[in-house]
């Protein structure tokens, strides 16, 4: 007798019965694009008070269907993992109809790249930090905080660009982490190491800074060496 099969029948119903909910199907097909974003958001697609949609997000948690993380005084919400997007994509291939995409509402000069404290944002930021995640130059070091480090390619890679890693490590700050981006709704890369980042690009002239915005200008000889040095086409 298969003594585990009543746990993991009621395990499959809690979960189902958590997706099930016209709301939080909403909700979670709307996090499909990888893109996190707020309860208020959220209750938004779902067409929810949100009070009733922070309700379904805490259930949608409990069952590991989605994670938060505070940024601020915001708490975004995203899928938990690439497994539950799967189950999803099959749930909609078995239901049919397409999803509404994601449309940002960020003026395109500060989408395209932009200055997110002393960092890298935008597309640009985020372009870099997935293309230092897929090179193998970062390493997640704490999921609950976020935390990079490097790895021995990376701080190779980095040190190439003239970035005093050690010094870096020694700031009374945090050495790497993903930081969510505002337009983008995906991760770009801030701490020390971001903020180091950027200096070189504007010591380098790959990106020139606006006097009286956010907004950062990517040079053609910066889009030439991104693509060189990082293989990141802008």
């Amino acid at each position: 007798m298969d003594v585990e099969r009543p746990n993991a029948d009621a395990a499959i119903s809690a979960v189902a019965a958590a997706i099930g909910e016209p709301a939080r199907a909403r909700m979670l097909c709307c996090l499909m694009d990888a893109r996190a974003r707020t309860s208020t958001e959220l209750a938004i697609v779902a067409g929810i008070s949100p009070s009733t949609a922070s309700a379904h997000l805490q259930r949608l948690k409990a069952q590991r269907l989605v994670k938060v993380f505070a940024q601020g005084k915001h708490r975004y919400y995203s899928l938990e993992g690439t497994n539950v997007a799967a189950a999803l994509e099959s749930l909609s291939v078995i239901a049919g109809g397409p999803r509404d995409p994601f449309v940002a509402r960020t003026p395109n000069r500060l989408r395209a790249a932009r200055t997110c404290y002393d960092h890298i944002a935008g597309t640009l930021g985020v372009g870099l930090h997935d293309r230092f995640k897929a090179l193998g130059w970062l390493s997640l070091r704490s999921r609950v905080s976020r935390a990079y480090d490097l790895t021995p390619a990376g701080a190779k890679a980095f040190a190439t660009l003239g970035i005093e890693l050690e010094a870096s490590r020694t700031q009374r700050r945090r050495f790497a982490y993903a930081c969510l981006d505002w337009s983008e709704r995906r991760p770009h890369i801030a701490g020390a190491v971001g903020a180091a980042l950027l200096s070189v690009a504007l010591k380098r002239k790959w990106v020139i800074q606006d006097l009286d915005t956010r907004a950062l200008t990517i040079t053609a000889f910066g889009r030439r060496e991104m693509l060189t040095r990082f293989g990141l086409h802008n």
